[in-house]
C-alpha cells in the first residue's frame, strides 16, 4: 500500500471539506502545515506527497528515497524542481484551471472597492459621519466610472479571459500581452509598453519566470497613468514592492489592489500597510468553496490515475 502525505492540507480543506476519498489509495498521513525543518522527517517514507506551497527542491527530492509522485494542489508549480524530479523518475502534477471564475472575481472585487472606496465609505457611514453630514450624499474623493476605461490584461489565460468578459460588459476596452501571438477573444493583442502607457487598470495574470521576476517596477509605474489602478491575483514577485510603495505614497499611480505578496504571510507592518491607496488581502482569490472542491476533486482524479497507471495533469 502506498504511503501518501499531505503536508499542508490547510487551508485548503477548511469549510468541511474532506480528504476521504484519499483514504482508498493508501496509507494517509495528514498535516496542517510543515515547516521546512521537518519535511524530510514526514516524507522520507513517503510514496506520494501533497504539497501547495511546502518546497520540494533537489537536497529534499534526494532524501525522499521512496517518493514516485508529488501532487501539487495548485496550478503554478515553482516550489517544486520538475527537472531533478524527472530525472529521478518522479512525476509531477497540478491542478490546472480549477477556479477561474472565483480569482476573476476577486480581480474585480479589488478594482470595484479602489474605484468606488466601498470600504472607507462604509466606515465613514458606520462611524456617524454621513449622519451628521450636512447634505444628502458624501464622497472624500472621486469616484471613477469605468465605461469607457482601458484595462490592460498581463497574461491571458482562463482567469484573465473571464476579466476581459467582465470588462467588455462594463464598457470597457481590454488591451492583452500574452506569450503567443494568437489575438484574444475580448481586446486586442499590444506590446507591453503599449499595455502599460495606455491602460486605466492593469490587472496580472501571468505565472512567475526568470523574465517577469519584478516586472513591474519604478521603470513601469513612471510610464503608467497617474490615474491608473494596478491589480495582482497572480503572484507576488511580478511587482517590485519597494517600488510600488514609492509610487503609491508619490501618487505616481492612482492605487494598488493586491490578493498576493513576496512574501506569504509577509512580515508584521509591512510597509505598503501604511497606504490607504493600497488594499490587500490575505492571499484568498482561489477560496471560494465551490473552487476549491473542484480543485479537490482534480486533485483525487490526479492521484488516482498515477495510482492506477493513467497519470494525468503532469507538468514535468
Amino acid at each position: 500500500m502506498r504511503k501518501i502525505v499531505i503536508l499542508d492540507g490547510n487551508p485548503l480543506d477548511q469549510d468541511g471539506l474532506s480528504w476521504e476519498p484519499l483514504q482508498a489509495l493508501g496509507s494517509v498521513a495528514y498535516f496542517s502545515n510543515t515547516p521546512e525543518h521537518k519535511i524530510i522527517d514526514r516524507c522520507q517514507e513517503a510514496h506520494i506527497v501533497i504539497t501547495n506551497k511546502v518546497p520540494f527542491f533537489e537536497s529534499t527530492i534526494a532524501q525522499c528515497p521512496k517518493l514516485e509522485h508529488i501532487a501539487v494542489t495548485a496550478t503554478g508549480v515553482n516550489m517544486v524542481d520538475l527537472a531533478f524530479a524527472k530525472s529521478k523518475g518522479i512525476t509531477v502534477s497540478n491542478v490546472p484551471a480549477y477556479g477561474p471564475a472565483a480569482v476573476a472575481q476577486h480581480s474585480v472585487a479589488l478594482l470595484l472597492a479602489l474605484t468606488n472606496r466601498v470600504g472607507p465609505l462604509g466606515d465613514f457611514t458606520k462611524s456617524n459621519g454621513w449622519a451628521k453630514h450636512s447634505h444628502f450624499a458624501y464622497w472624500d474623493q472621486a469616484i471613477t466610472g469605468l465605461e469607457g476605461k482601458t484595462i490592460g490584461l498581463y497574461g491571458y489565460g482562463e482567469i484573465a479571459k473571464r476579466v476581459s468578459k467582465i470588462a467588455h460588459a462594463f464598457g470597457m476596452e481590454v488591451l492583452v500581452v500574452r506569450s503567443s501571438n494568437q489575438e484574444p477573444e475580448i481586446g486586442r493583442l499590444v506590446e507591453l509598453e503599449v499595455l502599460i502607457r495606455q491602460s486605466d487598470i492593469i490587472s496580472l495574470h501571468a505565472p512567475l519566470n526568470s523574465q517577469n521576476e519584478g516586472l513591474f517596477n519604478q521603470e513601469a509605474f513612471r510610464k503608467m497613468k497617474k490615474s491608473a489602478y494596478l491589480i495582482n491575483t497572480a503572484r507576488g514577485p511580478l511587482i517590485n514592492e519597494n517600488d510600488l510603495y514609492i509610487a503609491l505614497k508619490n501618487r505616481e499611480i492612482a492605487g494598488a489592489g493586491l490578493d498576493v505578496l513576496c512574501q506569504e504571510p509577509p512580515e508584521e507592518n509591512h510597509p505598503l500597510y501604511q497606504l490607504e491607496n493600497c488594499i490587500i488581502t490575505p492571499h484568498m482569490a482561489w477560496a471560494a468553496v465551490e473552487a476549491r472542491q473542484n480543485l479537490m476533486h482534480i486533485l483525487f482524479a490526479n492521484i488516482k490515475g498515477f495510482c492506477e497507471g493513467k497519470p494525468q495533469n503532469i507538468v514535468n
